[in-house]
Protein backbone atom coordinates (compact mmCIF):
# COMPACT_ATOMS: atom_id res chain seq x y z
CA UNK A 1 0.00 0.00 0.00
CA UNK A 2 1.30 3.45 -0.83
CA UNK A 3 1.69 6.31 1.62
CA UNK A 4 -0.90 9.07 1.45
CA UNK A 5 0.30 11.95 -0.68
CA UNK A 6 0.83 15.30 0.97
CA UNK A 7 0.45 18.47 -1.07
CA UNK A 8 3.86 19.74 -2.12
CA UNK A 9 3.40 23.25 -0.71
CA UNK A 10 2.45 21.83 2.69
CA UNK A 11 5.46 19.45 2.66
CA UNK A 12 7.80 22.32 1.76
CA UNK A 13 6.54 24.39 4.70
CA UNK A 14 7.09 21.43 7.03
CA UNK A 15 10.62 20.82 5.75
CA UNK A 16 11.58 24.48 6.19
CA UNK A 17 10.27 24.47 9.78
CA UNK A 18 12.17 21.29 10.58
CA UNK A 19 15.30 22.86 9.14
CA UNK A 20 14.91 25.98 11.28
CA UNK A 21 14.26 23.84 14.36
CA UNK A 22 17.34 21.72 13.64
CA UNK A 23 19.67 24.67 13.04
CA UNK A 24 19.76 23.93 9.31
CA UNK A 25 18.12 26.99 7.78
CA UNK A 26 16.55 26.57 4.40
CA UNK A 27 14.94 28.59 1.67
CA UNK A 28 12.81 28.10 -1.39
CA UNK A 29 14.90 28.63 -4.52
CA UNK A 30 12.03 27.85 -6.86
CA UNK A 31 8.30 27.46 -6.27
CA UNK A 32 6.64 24.57 -8.01
CA UNK A 33 3.09 23.32 -8.23
CA UNK A 34 1.57 23.76 -4.75
CA UNK A 35 -0.49 20.60 -5.01
CA UNK A 36 1.43 17.99 -6.95
CA UNK A 37 4.92 19.32 -7.64
CA UNK A 38 7.97 17.18 -6.99
CA UNK A 39 10.82 18.38 -4.78
CA UNK A 40 14.57 18.77 -5.20
CA UNK A 41 16.62 19.53 -2.09
CA UNK A 42 20.01 21.18 -2.45
CA UNK A 43 22.22 20.54 0.57
CA UNK A 44 25.04 23.02 1.11
CA UNK A 45 27.74 21.29 3.13
CA UNK A 46 31.26 22.02 4.35
CA UNK A 47 32.87 20.31 1.37
CA UNK A 48 30.38 21.10 -1.37
CA UNK A 49 26.83 20.43 -2.46
CA UNK A 50 24.53 17.46 -2.90
CA UNK A 51 21.12 17.43 -4.57
CA UNK A 52 18.41 15.06 -3.36
CA UNK A 53 15.63 14.19 -5.76
CA UNK A 54 12.29 13.01 -4.37
CA UNK A 55 11.26 9.62 -5.76
CA UNK A 56 8.66 6.97 -5.00
CA UNK A 57 9.58 3.40 -4.13
CA UNK A 58 7.88 0.30 -5.52
CA UNK A 59 5.15 0.53 -2.86
CA UNK A 60 4.64 4.26 -3.34
CA UNK A 61 6.71 5.32 -0.32
CA UNK A 62 8.70 8.55 -0.52
CA UNK A 63 12.46 8.14 -0.80
CA UNK A 64 15.33 10.38 -1.83
CA UNK A 65 18.00 9.78 -4.46
CA UNK A 66 21.33 11.60 -4.44
CA UNK A 67 20.97 12.97 -7.94
CA UNK A 68 24.48 14.38 -8.04
CA UNK A 69 26.12 11.18 -6.79
CA UNK A 70 27.42 9.85 -3.49
CA UNK A 71 29.96 12.57 -2.78
CA UNK A 72 29.85 16.36 -2.67
CA UNK A 73 29.99 18.34 -5.91
CA UNK A 74 30.74 21.99 -6.68
CA UNK A 75 27.99 24.59 -6.96
CA UNK A 76 28.08 24.69 -10.77
CA UNK A 77 27.48 20.92 -10.96
CA UNK A 78 24.59 21.16 -8.48
CA UNK A 79 23.06 24.09 -10.39
CA UNK A 80 23.36 22.24 -13.70
CA UNK A 81 21.59 19.19 -12.24
CA UNK A 82 18.76 21.37 -10.90
CA UNK A 83 18.41 23.17 -14.26
CA UNK A 84 18.17 19.85 -16.14
CA UNK A 85 15.51 18.52 -13.77
CA UNK A 86 13.45 21.72 -13.96
CA UNK A 87 13.68 21.45 -17.75
CA UNK A 88 12.09 17.99 -17.52
CA UNK A 89 9.50 18.98 -14.89
CA UNK A 90 8.54 22.67 -14.63
CA UNK A 91 6.34 21.89 -11.58
CA UNK A 92 9.36 21.11 -9.36
CA UNK A 93 10.04 22.85 -6.08
CA UNK A 94 13.71 23.52 -5.30
CA UNK A 95 14.79 24.00 -1.67
CA UNK A 96 18.25 24.65 -0.27
CA UNK A 97 19.41 23.87 3.27
CA UNK A 98 22.61 24.55 5.16
CA UNK A 99 23.73 20.99 5.91
CA UNK A 100 27.39 20.70 7.00
CA UNK A 101 27.17 16.88 6.88
CA UNK A 102 25.08 16.79 3.65
CA UNK A 103 22.12 15.24 5.49
CA UNK A 104 18.64 16.73 5.23
CA UNK A 105 16.84 18.18 8.25
CA UNK A 106 13.87 15.87 7.68
CA UNK A 107 13.54 12.11 7.95
CA UNK A 108 13.70 10.20 4.74
CA UNK A 109 15.17 7.11 3.20
CA UNK A 110 18.11 7.98 0.94
CA UNK A 111 18.77 5.47 -1.83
Amino acid sequence: MSEPRVKAGFWVSMALRLGDKDGRPGMVLRKGDPDAGGVLVVLHGREGFSVLSQIRGARGEVAWMRGTGAGPVDQDTANAYVARQVGFDPDLWVLEFEAPDLLPPFEGKIV
